[in-house]
């Protein structure tokens, strides 16, 4: 007797299945798309163009209408301009309606007006070119009160221009800037420093203070809060009163130093190489370390109390039954916390601009893209540092997990 071999492919049911399922998933898929996907093709779409801060808004002619003179000289005024100094608009129009009470006596050779509706045909406007149409017109009512009329109701008006956001110009010229020289390579290197250091550090102290609070006592609770008190405070306000303490001038932790003869003059903490880099680094580690310590306990108040009875009665060390007992089930949410941290802190920016700018050796991947896309106002060498960050994100996060996959026989 042979066993019943399954027939290949799927039945009408599986596909109905799949089907539903897929439909139920659609909307989690269009979501995620527009929140995740869609901003991070548009910032690799930017970093391929020659943008500046000024092409976020697209040209276009602007337009102003008043009314003035008096009398038989009153005139019906348009003044236009292009918004842009690099780029020509061409087709310009306007449309308008006049206000009751508004004749026109005599229109410009560019207009036509027929009951009561203004059409000028303007052509091109020149890149930062103006022009001017006046309208000879003549008034049954109150002038100041039609004028006041006649500007409250905005013209409209068209034209045709190129956007460099949308069309099919394309230049590597902003990777090209990021890579060229040995600048970007030491702020990749301090880049580095500062995640791979913030990040272990933070581990670190999150690990030691959960083996000290992994007990109860009176006060643990109390203890908790304030080990928590670097995490949940405001960052800005956290970051000034490091800044006002280590201050060089009027700062208690140099006034103390000189006080206990450590140095003999003032330390500039924030501001000298390497130190800044080691100062902000240490904020780093002293701000996020409750993030991991909450984790750290949480993991270690799991592991079952019959493991250190036995432990306890072959006679193992303190140091032994952590390193064999401990440290081998906090694997798993060392890992992990060591894989969120370093992402967070490889992206951190507010932290570092708050307390040295950037300066002194502290310019991160992160601060780069802030300077070329704000202080330097090109957006596509900004919208290249983060594809560059984004690359090197996907390249840590690949090593990471083939890594662990390694170790855990995956």
């Amino acid at each position: 007797m042979t066993d019943a071999v399954p027939p290949k492919g799927r039945g009408p049911l599986a596909r109905r299945e799949a089907r539903l399922a897929w439909g139920l998933l659609a909307p989690t898929v269009a979501i995620v798309s527009a929140v995740v996907i869609l901003p991070l093709l548009a910032i690799f779409w930017i970093s391929f163009k020659p943008v500046g801060l000024a092409d976020l808004r697209p040209p276009a002619p602007v337009v102003r209408e008043s009314l003035r003179g008096s009398g038989d000289d009153l005139r019906l005024q348009y003044r236009l301009r292009n918004s842009s100094r690099d780029i020509a608009i061409s087709g310009v129009t306007i449309t308008d309606t006049l206000p009751p009470g508004l004749s026109v006596r005599q229109a410009d050779s560019r207009c036509d007006v027929s009951d009561g509706q203004i059409f000028c045909d303007i052509g091109d406007l020149k890149p930062g070119g103006r022009d001017e149409i006046e309208l000879s017109v003549a008034a049954d009512r109150d002038a100041d009160e039609l004028g006041e009329e006649a500007e409250s109701s905005a013209p409209s008006v068209s034209g045709n221009a190129p956007n460099i956001l949308t069309n099919a110009e394309f230049t590597l010229e902003n990777f090209a800037r990021i890579f060229d020289g040995d600048e970007f390579w030491g702020v990749l290197g301090v880049t580095l420093f500062y995640a791979t250091v913030g990040t272990i550090g933070a581990l670190v102290v999150g690990l030691f203070a959960a083996l000290l609070l992994d007990r109860s006592f009176r006060g643990q609770g109390v203890l908790r809060g304030l080990y928590l008190f670097p995490y949940v405070a405001p960052v800005i306000a956290v970051a000034f009163t490091w800044v006002i303490l280590f201050d060089p001038f009027s700062g208690s932790a140099n006034a103390l130093l000189i006080r206990m003869g450590v140095t003999e003059s003032a330390i500039n903490f924030f501001g000298d190489r390497p130190l800044a880099l080691i100062m902000v680094t240490i904020f780093e580690i002293w701000r996020y370390f409750p993030l991991s310590f909450l984790f750290i306990l949480a993991r270690m108040q799991s592991i079952p109390e019959d493991m250190y009875e036995a432990a306890d009665m072959d006679g193992a060390s303190p140091f032994q039954k952590f390193w064999f007992l401990s440290l081998p089930q906090l694997l798993g949410i060392l890992s992990v916390l060591f894989l969120l941290r370093f992402i967070w802190t490889f992206n951190k920016f507010d932290d570092i601009f708050l307390l040295t700018g950037g300066n002194a050796g502290t310019r991160t991947l992160t601060v780069s893209v802030y300077e070329q896309a704000f202080a330097v106002s090109n957006i596509g060498a900004g919208a290249a540092v983060a594809v560059v960050i984004f690359g090197c994100l996907l390249l840590f996060s690949a090593f990471f997990f083939k890594v662990i996959s390694r170790e855990e026989g995956l």
